[in-house]
C-alpha cells in the first residue's frame, strides 16, 4: 500500500514538471525548480543540471540542489568526458562508487562533498542532446530500472522546459506581441515530429498543416520496446495561444505517463491495462486544467509488430480509418473527450493487422476544409481518396490526400489546422 502511495505521489510530481513547459518562467527559474523537483521525486541527496555550450564544447553548471558552492565550481566538464559521451549516446550511466571509479575526474572534490553513487542521463530535445541531469547519493546506491525510468522522465521534461524557456526568453526580448506569437508557433511545431520513426515492417508518414501561427493539433510517436510504437493524435478545442499552451502541457503529460506506465508494465499489460491507466490519468489532468467549454479529443494506440495488432482507445477523436482490400473500418471504440467528466470510463479495443493494411489518422481540420461555396470536403471524399491510394507509399499517400483536398477547396482560407498520419502494415 505504501509503495502504491509513493508511486502515485511520484506520478503527480512528474506531472507537475509538465506545467513548466507551458509556463512563462525565466530559464534560471525553470532550472532551479527542476533540480529541486528531481531530488524530491527520486529521493536522493542532490542533483545537478549541466547545459551544453556548443561553441565551447563543454557543459556549464547551470543549476544544482543539495550541492555546495565549492563543488559547483570544482572545474570544467567537457563533452569528451567518458560519462558524458556515454550519456549522449543514450546510456543511463551509473557510478556505484565515485570514490573509486576511473571515470570520475574530480575524486578529491567528490570525497570532500560526501558523494558516493551517481546516475547520469542525457537531456534531449528532438533527439539532440542539450545537457545532462545528474543525481547523487551520499551512500552506496544501486540505481535500478525504476530510478532510471524516473530520471529519464524528469530529464525529458527538463529538456522540453529548458528549450521552451529559452525560446520564451527570446520572445520577450523582441517586446512585440506579433513576434511572441510567431515564436510560440515555432515552439509548437518543434513539438511535432519533423519525420516519422523507422519501425521494421511499418511504412509511416505524417504531415502537419497549420492554419495560423499557433493551434491545438498534436501528434507524436513513442517507441516502448522492440516493434512496439505508441501513436497519439489529438486536438485541443480552442484557437491561438491558449490552445497551443494547452497542447504543450498535454504533450508533456502524454509522454510522461506513457514512460511511467511502460516502465512498470509487462508488454502484454501495457497494450490494455497500460493504455487504460494512461487515459484515466490524462482525463483527470485535462479536467483539472481545462476551463468551461475547453476539452481535448485524443486517439491513443499501440501498434505491435510482434503480435500484429493495434490496441487503442479513441477519446472522442475523429475515428481513424483502416483500409483492407478496399474495405474500411473505423477505429471508434473508446469514450468521451478528455476534460469533461473526471469519472468517465473508457473502452480499449484490439484489432488484428494483416499485410497490406493501411491506417489513416487525422484531425477534423482535414475533412472540415471548405471551398468558396461553403461546401466541406467531408469524410466521404477522404475515404474514397484513401481507398484509391493504398498501393502507394505512406509518404505518397499523405501527399495525395492533401493534394486532392487542395483541389477541392482551392484558395479558400481555412480556419483549422490539419494533421494526417498514414501507417502501412507490411508484415
Amino acid at each position: 500500500m505504501e509503495n502504491d502511495i509513493n508511486q502515485i505521489e511520484r506520478q503527480e510530481q512528474i506531472y507537475q514538471l509538465t506545467t513548466l513547459v507551458a509556463g512563462a518562467f525565466s530559464l534560471q527559474e525553470v532550472l532551479d525548480k527542476l533540480a529541486e523537483a528531481a531530488v524530491k521525486i527520486t529521493g536522493v541527496k542532490a542533483c545537478s543540471i549541466r547545459l551544453l555550450d556548443e561553441d565551447a564544447g563543454n557543459l556549464k553548471m547551470r543549476s544544482t540542489y543539495g550541492l555546495s558552492e565549492e563543488y559547483r565550481n570544482k572545474g570544467p566538464v567537457t563533452r569528451d568526458d567518458p560519462v558524458i559521451k556515454a550519456a549522449f549516446a543514450g546510456e543511463a550511466v551509473i557510478l556505484d562508487d565515485m570514490r573509486d571509479d576511473d571515470r570520475v575526474g574530480y575524486k578529491e572534490a567528490t570525497i570532500k562533498e560526501g558523494l558516493v553513487s551517481q546516475l547520469t542521463v542525457a537531456m534531449k530535445f528532438r533527439k539532440h542532446a542539450i545537457g545532462v541531469l545528474r543525481l547523487y547519493s551520499p551512500k552506496p546506491k544501486h540505481f535500478d530500472k525504476s530510478d532510471i525510468a524516473i530520471a529519464r522522465s524528469v530529464a525529458s521534461q527538463c529538456a522540453a522546459a529548458i528549450t521552451n524557456a529559452r525560446l520564451y526568453t527570446e520572445a520577450i526580448e523582441g517586446a512585440r506581441i506579433a513576434e511572441q506569437v510567431r515564436l510560440a508557433g515555432v515552439i509548437q511545431r518543434r513539438m511535432i515530429p519533423d519525420k516519422a520513426p523507422f519501425v521494421e515492417g511499418l511504412d509511416i508518414a505524417a504531415t502537419y498543416v497549420p492554419c495560423f501561427d499557433v493551434g491545438g493539433d498534436f501528434y507524436d510517436f513513442q517507441s516502448i520496446g522492440s516493434g512496439r510504437l505508441v501513436i497519439t493524435i489529438a486536438d485541443v478545442i480552442g484557437k491561438g495561444l491558449p490552445a497551443a499552451l494547452m497542447m504543450g502541457l498535454f504533450r508533456g503529460a502524454v509522454r510522461a505517463y506513457t514512460d511511467n506506465e511502460c516502465s512498470r508494465s509487462l508488454p502484454a499489460q501495457t497494450s490494455s491495462g497500460g493504455i487504460e491507466q494512461v487515459i484515466n490519468k490524462l482525463n483527470k489532468m485535462a479536467c483539472r486544467e481545462c476551463r468551461d467549454g475547453e476539452f481535448i479529443s485524443l486517439f491513443y494506440g499501440i501498434v505491435d509488430t510482434n503480435t500484429k495488432t493495434i490496441t487503442y482507445c479513441n477519446c472522442g477523436h475523429e475515428p481513424p480509418l483502416l483500409v483492407r482490400n478496399q474495405e474500411t473500418a473505423d477505429l471508434d471504440k473508446g469514450g468521451l473527450v478528455l476534460g469533461v467528466d473526471e469519472n468517465a470510463s473508457y473502452n480499449i479495443d484490439t484489432i488484428d493487422l494483416k499485410k497490406g493494411d493501411s491506417l489513416f489518422f487525422y484531425t477534423d481540420g482535414l475533412i472540415d476544409a471548405a471551398n468558396f461555396d461553403g461546401q466541406f470536403w467531408g469524410r466521404d471524399n477522404f475515404v474514397q481518396t484513401a481507398k484509391k491510394c493504398t498501393q502507394d507509399s505512406a509518404e505518397q499517400i499523405v501527399k495525395n490526400i492533401i493534394g486532392y483536398r487542395r483541389r477541392f477547396v482551392g484558395l479558400a482560407k481555412q480556419i483549422d489546422d490539419t494533421s494526417v498520419i498514414v501507417v502501412k502494415f507490411n508484415l
